[in-house]
């Protein structure tokens, strides 16, 4: 089966390699976009094209724009993908890291081999847009000296040496992706996995214990609350939206706790109803 996949990013980036691999067997045509608010602008587009989009990491945390995108664009969450985040530090063919004068890179990944660069002290660090497109800047340019951290898949593809790999600080660096799909795709989508994890979002009223009556709730129907966001009400002050991912092995059960909860919220969503996804090794 083929499918578009629109992704932040170019070939060879951590997205680029997510898709793939959570479409493995399939063919993948991947349409590179320059923002996620891109992403999400294609789509529209084309409502065959299917998105992946980057939601949380293990070290830097939450995008937390993109808790925001998903809700307003009115897409569905079908499914997610656990990538393990390995960098590598690329350079032109034949160069070698004595020969380094700068490096660039997304920050979060300059961030994430923050170890690693701090064994080259005299290595200028410069960021840029993506990690990706470092690489086939520096490629394209010839640029001596300079480096890209980044995949080993975006050094194969823009014909850059791998100069040291595995240099991200911490092993344990995984980033959660969330795959989303027009409401009609998403129907059709879904049908081909066991749904057992929901992502959802409500506001709650500002008075004492609103947020704990809503969570009891959920303890006494056996969700696992495997995390939680809130994020504040643009134009409501003190107001919070609240982004919750659950885990369930009783569908019925699952949707009596929503039946349960709605009285005590206000604007309450299902973003997605899916089948938790795997973590890559």
């Amino acid at each position: 089966m083929k499918r578009k996949v629109a992704i932040q990013g170019i070939a060879g980036s951590y997205h680029d390699i997510a898709a793939r691999n959570y479409y493995e067997g399939d063919e993948v045509e991947i349409i590179g976009c320059n923002s996620f608010r891109e992403v999400i602008g294609t789509m529209k587009k084309d409502p065959s094209v299917i998105g992946m989009m980057a939601i949380e990491n293990t070290i830097a945390g939450s995008l937390l724009q993109n808790h925001e995108l998903i809700r307003e664009s009115g897409f569905c969450i079908v499914g997610e993908y656990k990538l393990r985040i390995s960098h590598s530090l690329v350079g032109l063919p034949g160069s070698t890291i004595h020969d380094l004068t700068e490096v660039n890179s997304h920050p979060i990944a300059l961030m994430q081999c923050s170890d690693f660069l701090d064994t080259l002290p005299k290595i200028k660090i410069v960021e840029k847009e993506d990690t990706a497109m470092s690489a086939k800047w520096i490629s394209k340019n010839n640029l001596e000296g300079h480096a890209a951290i980044c995949s080993k898949l975006a050094a194969e593809i823009y014909g850059m040496e791998v100069l040291a790999e595995g240099i991200e600080t911490n092993k344990r660096n995984f980033t959660r992706f969330l795959v989303i799909a027009d409401r009609w795709t998403a129907d059709e989508l879904q049908q081909e996995t066991d749904k057992n994890k929901s992502s959802l979002v409500f506001a709650l009223p500002h008075s004492s214990g609103s947020l704990s009556k809503v969570l009891s709730v959920l303890s006494f129907y056996d969700m696992n609350l495997s995390k939680i966001q809130s994020l504040p009400i643009i134009g409501r002050e003190w107001e919070y939206l609240f982004y919750i991912d659950l885990t369930f092995t009783d569908y019925t059960r699952y949707r009596q706790a929503l039946d349960a909860i709605r009285p005590l919220t206000k604007d309450f969503k299902i973003l997605g109803e899916y089948e938790e996804g795997k973590q890559s090794v």
